[in-house]
């Protein structure tokens, strides 16, 4: 894809303007990522904080585990943690409504502060240097996400700081993804997609660039468009949780991640989005400034806990 066809589509923005000490600087930058939230629900982030290096080093070790035996794989595999933690192998998550599995495997890193109730991480011994580097970048996206999340309060006429305490040790996950190859594309049932169309769970999501094309965007006009980042972005887009805290004022847009082309099929596709989460007990009631006669609310009340839980089950994770 193009840089030109990606700055049609996805808005996009530099953090250094957020951070930097020029009010007006700060102030373009709320305004556009708001904007960019309201509209279409993903932006193109510059300035990020994950460096080339740290990224490479990331993927080379992520991938070094995925294409291990399964039989090592599933050592690292604890069904009572309900996905949360360590390895979650094929045919495992299937999308909210739809009834065949994602053809995919991943691993999950959680927080690295963990609170005395939350489950402590796993990683596979055998590939020490996979510990080393999603803990780098677990603590790089954290810390992003939550000066991103300053920017929205802003937008949002709240103060500045009101996501922190929600977010400190929160259940924030790294998710190293691995679209297995589809061997025999021939025998591959109808319906059977590598990332059915979902909008993620958490409050926003950090993705950096994948291996291989396939994510795709549902815009508002019904048209799915493809989204790539660019070597120096990441993409962020509106989790579920923000969307209902803002009663559908930030949207989270349904995006899907589609089979390659019948000669590709037999490669593998490599992404790690990391999902921003808030402690369980945050209240997502939608804030009264996003409810009005022309945007009568839309979302029954819940804590962040309560929600997890309800789309654990429904992925197929938790019983």
């Amino acid at each position: 894809m193009s840089q030109q066809t990606l700055l049609d589509t996805i808005p996009s923005i530099d953090l250094a303007e957020f951070t930097s000490r020029d009010p007006k600087l700060k102030s373009k930058f709320v305004g556009e990522l708001g904007a960019a939230f309201t509209n279409i629900g993903f932006v193109a982030l510059k300035n990020h904080g994950l460096s080339d290096e740290l990224r490479e080093k990331l993927y080379t070790a992520v991938q070094k585990f995925f294409y291990q035996d399964d039989a090592l794989k599933t050592k690292y595999e604890f069904a009572e943690l309900a996905g949360q933690r360590g390895y979650i192998g094929k045919n495992k998550e299937t999308a909210k409504g739809f009834k065949k599995p994602d053809l995919k495997e991943f691993y999950h890193v959680g927080q690295l502060n963990p609170r005395p109730e939350m489950a402590e991480n796993i990683f596979p011994e055998e590939i020490p240097e996979f510990e080393e580097f999603t803990k780098e970048t677990f603590r790089i996206f954290e810390n992003t996400g939550r000066t991103l999340l300053k920017a929205i309060a802003l937008y949002l006429e709240l103060p500045e700081d009101y996501f922190e305490d929600k977010v400190y040790q929160g259940d924030s996950i790294l998710r190293a993804l691995h679209y297995f190859p589809i061997e025999n594309p021939e025998l591959l049932e109808e319906g059977a997609v590598r990332a059915a169309a979902h909008g993620d769970i958490n409050l926003i999501t950090l993705l950096m660039g994948a291996s291989a094309d396939g994510l795709q965007v549902l815009r508002a006009d019904g048209e799915w468009i493809s989204v790539t980042a660019l070597p120096d972005q990441i993409v962020i887009n509106v989790g579920d949780m923000l969307d209902r805290l803002t009663n559908h004022k930030l949207k989270s847009t349904i995006h899907r991640v589609i089979n390659p082309p019948v000669e590709k099929m037999k490669t593998s596709r490599f992404s790690i989005p990391f999902f921003m989460h808030p402690r369980g007990e945050m209240d997502l009631t939608s804030l009264d400034s996003c409810i009005s006669e022309a945007s009568p609310k839309v979302y029954v009340d819940m804590t962040a806990g309560e929600f997890l839980e309800e789309r654990l089950r429904e992925l197929g994770l938790k019983k």
